[in-house]
């Protein structure tokens, strides 16, 4: 876009997109260019050593990630937001996750789908300064198409990448969500920040399947997210045991952070806990039937993995918590059920409860 067919000065622009967005409940908006050509080497490299699993797509759309003109022509600029979502009056997670008979959910999905919640705002940010630029060329995107978030938060200064490749703040953690608008519109830049990771390596040393293999690079197929999340499949067995009760993601490389203490919990009800999600039973959430599951999971991120493979992450959920008569009814009801990637599972799991008579007659 030329310069001279904006209606606004740029900088003066700047300073009112910055208050829209926090009327809008962001909290903290900056202004990146688009040169990703430092990140291109480390993408590279980690899609040729096949970090990215299954995740095709990340291969697939990897020229997409390095040139944000492709997916908007003509764009040169990033506006880049942060949304806090730490759920205020959850469960401690801590506790969640001492407590082997619980389901540890992490606690971005506690509260209501961030695509959704984020995507809306953003959309009504962009139409703001579409009436105040007039006519540009834009898109807004919040983890929904091939763009390096984290690379173009940093680069506006947003923060700066942790260890465990989460986008870091001094003051805020990294509890938060990031979006962006991709705009043609030339708007002045913010400078980076620094990085503070220093000598820290609580995050890599914490992880519960070691998917943090170095600073700065993260093995998905290891990480529990992916396994959790993006894994459509088995989980490999030999990290079943180290997943414990986490059914949906992982935060252990957030909570391990000393930066997180600082973090302040979100007030926005969009993120408020539904369906006791917080702390509930592994037993409790395994005997939702899969009408329940689509019922009570709508508007959330955990609904898109479908119920398959939610009684696939509770079997190991159930297969690493305490042995009991009511965990061992729920995982021989498991085993019982059509879905033959949940009767694996579950087949695995009462093994662990010394149940591998009943498996065998469940199963086979």
């Amino acid at each position: 876009m030329n310069p001279e067919v904006m209606h606004v000065d740029p900088a003066a622009l700047v300073q009112s997109i910055r208050g829209w967005a926090t009327a809008l409940g962001f909290q903290r908006t900056a202004v990146a260019a688009l040169d990703l050509s430092a990140a291109k080497p480390r993408l590279i490299e980690w899609l040729e050593q096949g970090f990215h699993g299954e995740m095709d797509y990340m291969a697939r759309h990897a020229s997409l990630r390095l040139d944000p003109q492709k997916l908007v022509p003509g764009a040169v600029r990033s506006i880049s937001v942060r949304m806090d979502y730490w759920p205020a009056g959850a469960m401690p997670a801590q506790a969640v996750l001492d407590d082997p008979s619980r389901a540890y959910v992490s606690r971005y999905a506690l509260g209501r789908d961030y695509h959704k919640v984020m995507r809306a705002r953003l959309a009504t940010l962009a139409g703001r300064i579409a009436g105040a630029a007039g006519p540009h060329g834009f898109r807004v995107f919040t983890d929904s198409a091939p763009v390096m978030e984290v690379e173009l938060a940093s680069s506006a200064g947003l923060g700066w990448r942790g260890k465990h490749t989460l986008l870091l703040d001094r003051e805020h953690g990294s509890w938060f969500f990031l979006g962006e608008i991709l705009t043609d519109l030339p708007l002045p830049v913010d400078p980076p920040a620094g990085a503070y990771c220093g000598s820290c390596t609580r995050c890599i040393d914490l992880c519960p399947t070691g998917a943090i293999v170095a600073p700065y690079r993260l093995d998905a197929r290891r990480c529990i997210s992916y396994l959790t999340i993006e894994l459509k499949g088995s989980i490999p067995e030999p990290l079943r045991a180290s997943i414990g009760n986490r059914v949906y993601g992982c935060d252990d490389c957030q909570l391990a952070c000393p930066w997180n203490r600082h973090a302040k919990p979100s007030a926005d009800l969009a993120f408020a806990v539904r369906n006791g999600l917080d702390g509930a039973s592994l037993v409790e959430l395994s005997g939702w039937s899969a009408a329940q599951f689509d019922e009570r999971m709508a508007g959330s991120a955990i609904r898109r993995i479908g119920h398959e493979r939610w009684l696939r992450n509770l079997a190991v959920g159930l297969g690493n918590a305490p042995t009991s008569p009511e965990v061992v009814a729920a995982l021989q009801r498991l085993a019982a059920g059509p879905s033959a990637l949940v009767r694996e599972h579950a087949g695995w799991a009462l093994a662990r409860h010394g149940e591998a008579g009943t498996v065998a007659a469940q199963i086979f």
